[in-house]
């Protein structure tokens, strides 16, 4: 818990600058803007969702730091929660079941989901006698071990490009089974427009696993310029199906990978030699 009293934010006095140069850059920086698009120059498109393990090493910049620290480098989760809960970001519920942002939270739905109350049967010292006692706690970054990710690929053929446009994240807690310790699987929480967390990203600085300190970057440019690692669970089909509903196992990997390959090849297919 932090000075003030809340969880993942930047108290005044981690604010002020810890090198002897200062640093202005960051406070003040925008997200660059992207270039107009025109729907009749999109030749080819498709939706991607993504999966964004934290756990893996290239995305720990993602996870880390857990709390705040001296130059008030925060986690993406961090970064997110302080958004919404000043109302930079609208979050946008029934994650499962709608990923097309029609179900806007409010600030206090927001809070509330980020609350739990977990149960717990613990035994009376005195009696013995097994009792369930309700703890209350707070989502907190380290709670996050993944994120969706749905992005939109398109050939552009004004300017003879192939891009990829991020459209939404969503984060997602781990289910833990408080009686017996057990994984039970990943709950997502809200999807959050990502057009609208650029501003925020562009001012928040990126803890990199590199050497050099002073060659900071921002999560806007982290995910701009794809600085992470991720795995395909969906493209869009007719169907409107996962990955997993039609592959199992290592061939649900394989088909991942396939997905991959086909978005770098339809840039190639698209021209002719």
């Amino acid at each position: 818990m932090l000075a003030n009293g809340t969880k993942g934010q930047c108290p005044p006095t981690l604010l002020q600058p810890s090198t002897p140069y200062g640093s202005t850059h960051f406070p003040n920086k925008t997200p660059l803007p992207y270039v107009h698009i025109r729907e009749a120059d999109v030749m080819w498109s498709k939706t991607i969702w993504r999966v964004i393990d934290l756990r893996e090493k290239m995305n720990l910049p993602l996870y880390y730091p857990l709390e705040p620290d001296k130059e008030c480098r925060r986690s993406l989760f961090d970064v997110l929660r302080s958004e919404l809960f000043t109302g930079g970001i609208t979050a946008y519920g029934k994650p499962l079941l709608d990923d097309e942002f029609n179900y806007p939270l409010t600030i206090s739905e927001v809070v509330a989901l980020l609350k739990r109350i977990d149960t717990v049967s613990t035994q009376d010292p005195l009696t013995g006698v097994m009792k369930d006692t309700t703890i209350a706690r707070d989502i907190v970054s380290e709670n996050i071990k993944r994120y969706w990710l749905k992005e939109l690929w398109f050939f552009d053929k004004q300017r003879s490009v192939m891009e990829v446009r991020i459209i939404g994240l969503c984060p997602l807690i781990e289910k833990i089974d408080q009686n017996t310790g057990e994984f039970r699987g990943y709950e997502p929480l809200f999807w959050v427009p990502y057009a609208e967390c650029r501003p925020a990203f562009a001012k928040a600085p990126v803890l990199m696993l590199v050497a050099n300190t002073s060659g900071k970057i921002t999560f806007d440019e982290l995910f701009e310029k794809r600085i992470f690692d991720s795995f395909i669970y969906k493209k869009s089909n007719v169907y409107d199906r996962l990955v997993v509903e039609y592959a199992q196992g290592i061939n649900a990997l394989l088909e991942s990978d396939a997905i991959k390959e086909e978005l770098f090849n339809i840039e190639h297919d698209l021209w002719h030699f």
